[in-house]
């Protein structure tokens, strides 16, 4: 896996991530316990932190990224989709962000949210906990309902299996 350092900036990853080897993590970036960065992600810590939680799931294509004033945190739990840009925004515990879509800076996702795909998240806007944001620019459509909090806020869950099984299962051909 391609790890860089950046000036006195080095990666922390807890030793039982998944981090595919075409990921590139350059940095002052923490990666917890169980949490999983998938094929051609990029995670650039070099002007501030990017913390990502236990057992998050950074799928294939993803841009995370800071600026001096705004670190990204991403909290547990959290499921963020295919070709999703972040950027120095706050994504709280047990959320899914949808494929294709962009947080902006100082942007707040609370806990128990879906941010639909395709959404664009304004700059430092917040929405309530437990909601469906969708849009562009996103808004708050409605809360989510018992059995949508339960399947969105558990889908994190199958991804720490995938990487389990990629972790033994998936040799290089070459």
């Amino acid at each position: 896996m391609p790890l860089y350092s950046f000036k006195e900036f080095t990666p922390n990853i807890s030793k039982d991530c998944f981090i595919a080897p075409s990921a590139d993590i350059i940095g002052k970036v923490s990666i917890s316990s169980q949490a999983n960065v998938w094929y051609q992600c990029v995670l650039r810590g070099d002007v501030n932190k990017i913390e990502i939680g236990e057992g998050t799931n950074i799928q294939d294509l993803c841009m995370l990224h800071v600026i001096e004033e705004l670190p990204l945190i991403i909290g547990k739990g959290v499921s963020v989709g295919h070709k999703v840009t972040l950027h120095a925004c706050t994504i709280e515990d047990n959320c899914l962000i949808g494929m294709d879509s962009v947080v902006l800076d100082g942007a707040v996702i609370q806990k128990n949210s879906v941010v639909a795909a395709g959404s664009v998240v304004p700059p430092g806007k917040t929405y309530p906990p437990g909601s469906m944001i969708m849009g562009s620019p996103a808004k708050a459509v409605r809360p989510l309902k018992p059995l949508e909090l339960k399947q969105y806020g558990e889908h994190y869950k199958s991804y720490i299996g995938y990487s389990q099984e990629f972790k033994s299962d998936v040799k290089r051909l070459d």
